[in-house]
Parts: C-alpha cells; structure tokens; sequence
C-alpha cells in the first residue's frame, strides 16, 4: 500500500463538526470531507466542481493520530457588516455581499470553537491508484498549492509544510512515523475492536448539493504510550 503522509498542524486548527445555529463546533479528528476541501484547494478544485469533489472524497481512506493534544476554546465574533464590505479571498479578487437593506441593520454574532496548539498527523490512500489525481499528484499539490492552504477555517494557517511523504506500508498504521507524544487514534472500522471503540463518525459531505452527508463506523484508540 502506498500512503501519503499529512501533518496537520498550527496555532489554530478547527476540524468542524455539525454546527447549530450559531455555534461552530469541532471535531477532535479531521472529516473525510475536510481532507477532500484540502487537497482539492491545493489541486485548484472549485465549488463548482461538484462531481471532482464527491470522487474525491469517495476516494479517499485514512487514518488520523493525535500528537499534540492543543486546548479547545470558543471565540466570540460579532461583527457589523455593510452591503459594500468586501472580502478577501484566495483568488486575489475581493468577494462582494448579498441581499437586502434590513440584512446589514443587525451585527453578526456567533461563537467559533478552535483548538490551539494541536497536531494531527494523517496517512491517507487511494482507492483506484492509477486514477488522477494519484497520490503523487496529491503530493505535488500539497508542495506547490493552487492556492493558499487552511485547516479547516480560513484563520487557521498551518505551522508547516502539510506534506510529510509518501511511502510504502502493509497498512495505514504502519504507515505513520513513529510519535513518543500520541494519545489517540481514529481508524476506519473494520479492524478488530475492544469495547467501546466503534464510534459514529458525520464526516461525508454531498458536494452535489453542498450539504451534510452522511455517518460512518470509525474507531477511536488510545495509543498513548505507544507507537504504533
């Protein structure tokens, strides 16, 4: 099995998990959908390239190890938007606003969850490996992006290179460089459990129609004081 290799770490990571309302909450491990987000921002994907994405993303397998555990808060944002603020983007062109007067009559408020000082260290494969984009096209992007990366949440930049390598392993565990400081680990279902591993995963999302999309049976181990 080939393996790519992702280190996902910086001073502010959020690894989204299903918001309510207001309140944008996190996961402790990466979503499929935020990797697919990823690379396909550093393959110069669009939001329009729907039937891309959703490949991608059915694609990919992976397996996600915390090696730096970080600290969770919440910001508070509020914000008072006028119709002709614009914003910045990736592409280097500013976004404009939509909608009506009465929009803009009101501040913003929402509260965001990061976690700061984590790292997350990925390995990730393909499903139908000689398809493009392969995992060295993968790499290649990931060094050479279409556009600036984020993780998760455009405030969170990473520390570092996101590419690690690419190698060779019997299986995605085996994969990962060994960690003196990892807790836990998200694996995909399948291997052999011990009690109270299986976990329902929401991390799918329908690029069709841009909504959530979908559970899936993960396992979460504690590997700390270990090496796998």
């Amino acid at each position: 099995m080939r393996c790519l290799i992702l280190v996902l770490a910086g001073p502010l990571l959020a690894f989204g998990a299903e918001a309510v309302d207001s309140r944008g909450v996190v996961s402790d491990f990466p979503a499929t959908s935020m990797l697919t987000g990823l690379l396909a921002n550093a393959l110069g994907y669009r939001r329009t390239d729907r039937e891309k994405l959703a490949r991608l993303q059915a694609r990919l397998r992976f397996l996600a190890r915390i090696d730096r555990e970080g600290s969770r808060f919440t910001d508070f944002q509020t914000a008072q938007l006028g119709k002709d603020d614009q914003g910045w983007t990736t592409s280097g062109v500013p976004e404009g606003r939509d909608g009506g007067a009465a929009t803009y009559q009101s501040p913003h408020i929402r509260r965001r969850d990061y976690d700061a000082d984590k790292q997350v260290t990925v390995a990730l494969t393909l499903s139908a490996p000689d398809e493009w984009p392969t995992l060295d096209d993968l790499g290649t992007a990931l060094r050479h992006p279409a556009r600036p990366l984020f993780l998760g949440r455009k405030p969170c930049l990473p520390e570092r290179q996101i590419f690690e390598a690419i190698v060779e392993a019997d299986d995605l565990a085996s994969a990962l460089p060994p960690s003196e400081t990892a807790t836990r680990m998200l694996l995909p279902d399948g291997e052999e459990l011990k009690p109270g591993e299986r976990r329902r995963f929401s991390d799918h999302r329908n690029w069709i129609s841009g909504v959530h999309g979908g559970q899936r049976n993960v396992l979460i181990r504690d590997v700390s004081g270990s090496a796998p």
